[in-house]
């Protein structure tokens, strides 16, 4: 088992509702977290009350460019309507739990957007 030391995981929480004009908004945040992190971004989604297909595809693109990178996108806690829908598109392979409890990413805290706050 791995050992992930803090500062390799970001922690990224979304809130709010992800459509097309959010995913838009947050997109190049989201890459600014992937791109700071050695690890990947580890999404809390459990503030997210409505998520569609815009939404959805902007989390797909972040997998993506975490893939093409040698990195990894987790989804620590979801909504549950969000985590229905991952089912429902057999999105849980696509973006897995942790598999053992990292140690916390850092405390510190800063908003990058009013949908999205970042933890690295």
């Amino acid at each position: 088992m791995a050992s992930i030391p803090d500062s390799s995981w970001t922690l990224v929480t979304v809130f709010g509702e992800l459509d097309l004009v959010s995913g838009d908004q947050i997109r190049p945040q989201l890459y600014d977290a992937l791109a700071t992190s050695a690890s990947g971004v580890e999404l809390d989604l459990s503030g997210l009350s409505f998520c569609d297909c815009a939404g959805l595809s902007v989390l797909l693109e972040l997998r993506h460019r975490a893939r093409t990178q040698g990195k990894t996108v987790t989804i620590r806690a979801a909504d549950p309507a969000f985590d229905r829908l991952l089912h429902l598109i057999g999105g849980h392979e696509l973006f897995p739990r942790p598999r053992s409890r990292h140690p916390q990413p850092h405390a510190h805290r800063s908003p990058l957007s009013p949908e999205l706050v970042s933890s690295s």
